[in-house]
């Protein structure tokens, strides 16, 4: 079977006071044997710069001697009908291949589906997981592009308290 055809576990969910789903969380097959070990934090989506990012978090998880990897992947706000209904089969499609890359590898992973602003909330979910390093794809946009596009890179770049790679 394609590991990209395996379906992650359900490992918990989040919902607002609205009791909206606002958070999923994934497991790989096998899961990480130690969430907490050496944590550190991929920023994906359906994207190359992010499929690189990802790419790149393999090869230093693999030179290291304990290293749980934790892909975060952001959603922009939806109601509580789209929610339900959207919220966990765009996300698995979005991050199809950045999974698929680890499973490829043999290293496994933790995916984080949240909704609301991208930098605000890789940042919050570092910080929750006490991550050691956070790891984003850029999309290759000068400072003047980044300032005037808002680059999520950028943003997570400049506001994050632990070391940022950021991957061209």
């Amino acid at each position: 079977m394609n590991p990209a055809q395996v379906m992650p576990t359900l490992a918990g969910s989040q919902y607002d006071s609205d009791n909206r789903l606002i958070g999923l969380v994934y497991d790989s097959t096998p899961p990480l044997p130690s969430p907490a070990a050496n944590p550190w934090l991929v920023a994906v989506d359906s994207s190359d710069n992010a499929l690189r990012a990802v790419t790149h978090a393999s090869r230093e998880a693999g030179a290291m001697n304990a290293c749980a990897l934790h892909l975060i992947h952001v959603q922009p706000w939806l109601s509580k009908e789209a929610s339900e209904a959207e919220f966990a089969h765009r996300a698995l499609r979005a991050t199809a291949r950045a999974r698929a890359t680890l499973d490829a590898a043999s290293l496994p992973w933790r995916l984080h589906v949240v909704l609301g602003d991208p930098a605000e909330r890789i940042i919050e979910q570092a910080v929750q997981l006490g991550a050691t390093g956070l790891i984003i794809g850029s999309r290759g946009l000068n400072t003047v592009e980044s300032l005037l596009f808002g680059s999520v890179a950028y943003k997570v770049m400049h506001l994050a308290r632990l070391p940022v790679m950021v991957v061209p």
